[in-house]
């Protein structure tokens, strides 16, 4: 009996576990479908500065507060005081249970540290100085090189999936990491959102680190800096700010698009970039745009940062985002991921590569937590959010085009008529399809098609959503289009 109990105890918990963690998707999933929608009110420049950072904690049932997290004391006061009353109207739209929002700092993660000497004494290399003022110092243990603090363990080189939109700037990367003097410095690396360059920028400080175990790295982003530098200019601390900034052998400083208009911090990247470049030390700096477009930058700054080598990452090609998926599915074995599935996220989850591995993560634990095959159905149904935000324009016109070339039919026939099967199959396949993938009304759609009346439409939708569910060859050639439609 008392074995019963303890079986009966485990499932119990492990239903539980389940349970949390599929409301852990759930609640990412909401808070992508926000995040969206405040891209689009706020701009991607706010949006990428205060909102993106934000991480989904966890909701209470019993007070119907749900926490935000940030990563510093700094950008929590900030968003509190300017985007609280926003994001709790958000989430009170996208689930009525929420009552309230808290925002603070995660709370596993350390409080801000101040850039500053502590008393002089402390040996310039001595690895709890550098913890205590989050810098990155490469320590040898007993099983060798370990991680630094600062920088992420998971983004190495080694994890960093290349191809022709890409390879420039890893070799570039990779050059700036190695033992030799790079030919150039600093490296800026640019790429849109979510393309690899905070990856490769976190990749040059492990590897670094392991050619040099005992050299000084800071990583920042743009807002740490400013931070910190506004901190050393309250406390009267601007000396021992410039010394110990100026004492690294590697400076990686991220989302440098965020610095702009501070004339005085300019002023003081300028300086330390000066001052490390004439000491041979290493730089490298990253932004979503060119050094040429950043606005508010003053022209000295701006040719320091673009005086070395700017690599450029394009969005990633479909045989990157293919190699990419395939790449993170070893972590997922045994669970089998079907090809036609991956070749679907590929075609459909194109805006950059973080919403490509978050689209497959999302999927995965859906199936995993709900014991569920992963399928391209699946895929369809959970991944609105995603694919939606992905999906682009498609025009009536491309749609009738595709579907006659698909079935072979002479392109007139979509407004013909004629009432032979092989030609009002495809055209109500197509009506279907532009009422799927376009906003476009039954009447507007019934003009495009000869001057169809609007009843005519709702029946072709209807008939071939009722074939799908019966004809697997139908599915087939609906999922087929598609996938081309989409691509």
């Amino acid at each position: 009996m008392g074995d019963g109990v303890r079986k009966s105890g485990t499932v119990s918990r492990r239903q539980e576990d389940a349970m949390e963690d599929l409301e852990a998707v759930n609640l990412a999933a909401d808070w992508a479908d926000i995040s969206q929608g405040l891209r689009k009110d706020l701009g991607h420049q706010l949006h990428s500065q205060w909102i993106k950072p934000i991480q989904v904690g966890g909701f209470s049932e019993d007070t119907g507060t749900l926490d935000l997290f940030l990563p510093t004391e700094f950008s929590a006061n900030w968003v509190q005081d300017r985007f609280h009353d926003r994001l709790s109207l958000a989430w009170k739209i996208a689930r009525s249970e929420v009552r309230h929002v808290k925002i603070s700092v995660h709370p596993g993660r350390r409080q801000m540290p101040e850039l500053r000497l502590s008393d002089g004494r402390r040996a310039a290399n001595d690895g709890v100085d550098a913890s205590a003022l989050g810098l990155a110092a490469g320590t040898i243990g007993e099983h060798g090189f370990t991680s630094s603090v600062g920088l992420d363990p998971s983004l190495t080189f080694a994890a960093f999936v290349t191809g022709e939109t890409n390879i420039l700037a890893c070799n570039a990367a990779q050059r700036m990491a190695a033992t030799e003097t790079p030919q150039f410095s600093p490296l800026y690396i640019k790429a849109a959102t979510g393309q690899g360059k905070t990856h490769l920028m976190h990749s040059i400080g492990h590897a670094y680190l392991q050619a040099h175990p005992r050299a000084r790295i800071f990583y920042c982003s743009a807002e740490r800096f400013m931070v910190e530098f506004v901190q050393a200019l309250k406390q009267n601390q601007m000396i021992e700010f410039k010394a110990r900034l100026r004492s690294f052998d590697l400076l990686l400083v991220d989302d440098i698009q965020f610095i702009i208009g501070k004339a005085s911090a300019q002023e003081e990247l300028l300086y330390t970039i000066d001052a490390l470049l004439a000491e041979g030390k290493r730089l490298v700096f990253a932004a979503d745009r060119a050094p040429q477009a950043l606005d508010g930058v003053e022209p000295r700054l701006l040719s320091r940062l673009s005086m070395g080598l700017v690599a450029d990452i394009q969005a990633a090609d479909i045989e990157l985002r293919r190699k990419i998926l395939e790449s993170k599915l070893t972590r997922f074995a045994p669970l089998e991921v079907p090809g036609d599935v991956i070749e679907f996220l590929a075609r459909t989850i194109t805006r950059n590569v973080r919403e490509l591995v978050g689209g497959l993560n999302k999927l995965i634990a859906y199936a995993q937590l709900t014991g569920q095959e992963v399928s391209l159905q699946l895929a369809e149904e959970q991944l609105t959010d995603i694919l939606s935000a992905n999906r682009r324009r498609i025009t009536i016109d491309e749609i009738q085009r595709t579907v006659c070339q698909f079935y072979r039919i002479d392109r007139s026939e979509m407004s013909s008529k004629r009432r032979a099967r092989a030609v009002v199959r495809p055209r109500q396949v197509a009506m279907y399809l532009a009422k799927v993938l376009t906003p476009r009304s039954y009447p507007e759609i019934g003009r495009k098609f000869g001057g169809r009346d609007h009843s005519t439409v709702i029946h072709a939708v209807r008939l071939i959503e009722d074939l799908r569910k019966r004809d697997a060859d139908m599915d087939g050639d609906v999922r087929s289009l598609l996938r081309q439609l989409e691509s």
